[in-house]
């Protein structure tokens, strides 16, 4: 059940980083589209909103990884303390 949640909570941080890209595109052409908008601005938006989108996608998949190797750590320790008896 466990994993159940843990390839779940995986596959919906996938479909959160790609609506924050869509938002990201989405914000960008508002903001060139805007009348105190132009270029500059949807450049900063798409910058600034794609280093947003990695930074917190990094994140998440990096405590899904510490989630992981916690995992494997304590299986191979199980593993030896069963093998040195």
């Amino acid at each position: 059940m466990r994993d159940f949640f843990i390839s779940s909570l995986e596959k919906l941080i996938t479909v959160l980083i790609v609506l924050m890209c869509i938002a990201v595109v989405v914000g960008g052409g508002g903001a060139m589209m805007s009348p105190e908008g132009g270029v500059l601005p949807a450049i900063g938006v798409l910058i600034f909103g794609g280093l947003y989108v990695v930074l917190m996608g990094g994140m998440m998949y990096l405590f899904l990884g510490i989630y992981d190797n916690t995992k494997r750590t304590a299986e191979a320790t199980e593993r030896m303390v069963q093998g040195s008896r």
